[in-house]
């Protein structure tokens, strides 16, 4: 039977993609060049186990603007800083929106989030509350005692390790100090079961970024040929418990009506939407009910935490693997920061060199790959392609620090000083450093994560030299990675502490 199934598929897919292509020649319609797809599967076969590797590949082929059809979807792959300009600032407007995927339907309670929903006034209002209530200036400078806290617990536990030529992995480590700061800073204090509140994070991030057959090919949905439906119910089960516990802590605490605005946490704040706050947020208060509520949760948290936590780890081990790098890095601190046994956030300003090594660090390994796909909202023309309604556009961040002509031939190496010569930010017109996105879709806490990952960045590089366990050159550091919405190393990055000041 499921034979015949397929069989019926296969003919009737072919007849589509057939009045596609006729469609498309008659009226004239230019898609972006691409590679031929396969019946019912389209290209999906050609992505592997690293997908941003293998676009990379196909759009040194067929340009910076690529179609190609997954599925039955039809999609854009943008590898170029040049054509990411054209869809993220020309035509930000027609690609502001998101696809409905799997991930949204289970892990952002039907798309209430901010990160996976469509583009309308529900999303704006949500982003609205967010940047106001946990992401501004003012709110993030409140948080300042509390990271220097965390950080110097951080740095303590380091420094017993250190006289006892104790092994640190210090992914464990970033991933304690990046959970407990994310924790404090939304939920009011530290997570009870950190190893919980972990898994269940570093699976929703794999899970949301996973190329799921079930978006690509509908019809297939129902057999999870690759068992990411299961995943997600269970995940999803797991994120509703772990939210409703903190959810409940507040309810039973009671303390929302007495408390003033400046002494609520991220939850009392959401909780107050139905109450004497909604003045300042009337569009979503109106809407908001207790799904919303745990949907913007976990995407704050998810944000807040994993960029943070996956971009310290990356930037400690190329600083590890570049010996070089690391001493330019801390004849800098000892040049702005003297003495002094800790950097505070007011040194960071002045780290020019530091500046230069996170750059440089998202060049060469970005934190995610393919940014969170868009989706065209209407038929359009961009550079002379036509881009149909409902298209999806994955922006290839991973190819942009590799193309000779923007870095020159040397752009394997890393090299912070290249940008020396080179005034590049992370919001610029150029696109060419595109980590936290661009546009009306562009990360809202961007400043936020900067300045948590410079301070732990600074002070562990100020604090401490790190020697490879059983005298491993580092050279031999391995820097391969795994896919998922962000992409973490594949090996733990495991270090010997020896105390610098």
């Amino acid at each position: 039977m499921l034979s015949f199934a397929l069989a019926i598929l296969l003919v009737f897919t072919g007849i589509i993609l057939f009045w596609q292509r006729w469609s498309t020649h008659v009226h004239r319609k230019k898609l972006p060049p691409g590679p031929m797809p396969l019946p019912i599967i389209g290209s999906l076969h050609l992505l592997g186990n690293l997908p941003h590797r293998a676009l990379h590949k196909l759009s040194q082929k067929y340009g910076s603007i690529m179609s190609i059809r997954l599925g039955s979807i039809q999609s854009v792959i943008v590898s170029s800083p040049e054509a990411a300009k054209l869809f993220l600032v020309t035509h930000d407007a027609i690609f502001a929106s998101r696809p409905n995927t799997e991930a949204a339907k289970y892990l952002s309670y039907g798309s209430k989030g901010m990160t996976l929903t469509e583009y309308g006034p529900y999303w704006r209002s949500v982003r609205k509350f967010c940047t106001l209530e946990l992401l501004n200036v003012m709110k993030v400078k409140s948080f300042a005692g509390m990271r220097r806290e965390e950080v110097r617990l951080m740095v303590e536990e380091m420094k017993v390790a250190s006289m006892e030529r104790k092994v640190v992995d210090l992914d464990e480590a970033v991933g304690a100090l990046v959970d407990g700061m994310t924790c404090r800073m939304i939920f009011g204090k530290k997570n009870k079961d950190r190893s919980i509140f972990k898994d269940v994070l570093d699976e929703t991030m794999e899970l949301a970024g996973a190329f799921n057959l079930a978006d690509y090919v509908r019809i297939l949905a129902p057999f999870d040929l690759q068992g990411l439906t299961k995943r997600f119910k269970s995940l999803e089960k797991d994120i509703d418990e772990m939210l409703e516990t903190l959810i409940n802590e507040h309810e039973e605490h009671g303390l929302v009506d007495s408390q003033r605005h400046d002494e609520m946490d991220f939850i009392d704040i959401l909780m107050s939407l139905k109450q004497q706050y909604s003045n300042t947020h009337d569009e979503l208060s109106y809407t908001i009910d207790r799904s919303s509520m745990k949907a913007i949760l976990l995407e704050m948290v998810a944000g807040a935490r994993d960029t943070v936590k996956t971009s310290i780890e990356w930037i400690l081990a190329a600083l590890i693997k570049h010996p070089r790098v690391m001493k330019e890095l801390q004849k800098e601190l000892k040049t702005v920061i003297g003495d002094k046994n800790e950097v505070e956030e007011t040194d960071l300003a002045k780290l020019t060199y530091l500046h230069m090594v996170v750059k440089e660090t998202f060049r060469l390994y970005p934190v995610s790959p393919l940014l969170i796909p868009h989706e065209s909202m209407e038929d359009v023309i961009v550079d002379g392609y036509y881009i149909p309604k409902k298209t999806r556009v994955i922006i290839n961040y991973w190819a942009f620090g590799r193309d000779p002509k923007l870095w020159s031939e040397n752009w394997e190496e890393f090299l912070p000083e290249r940008f020396l010569a080179k005034d590049i930010d992370f919001r610029g017109a150029d696109c060419q450093l595109i980590q936290f996105g661009m546009g009306r879709r562009g990360c809202p806490g961007m400043n936020m994560g900067l300045l948590n990952i410079g301070l732990v960045i600074a002070n562990i590089v100020h604090c401490f030299e790190w020697e490879l366990p059983n005298g491993m050159s580092p050279s031999d550091l391995d820097m391969n990675e795994k896919f998922g919405l962000t992409i973490p190393r594949t090996k733990p990055l495991l270090a010997i502490p020896i105390c610098r000041t």
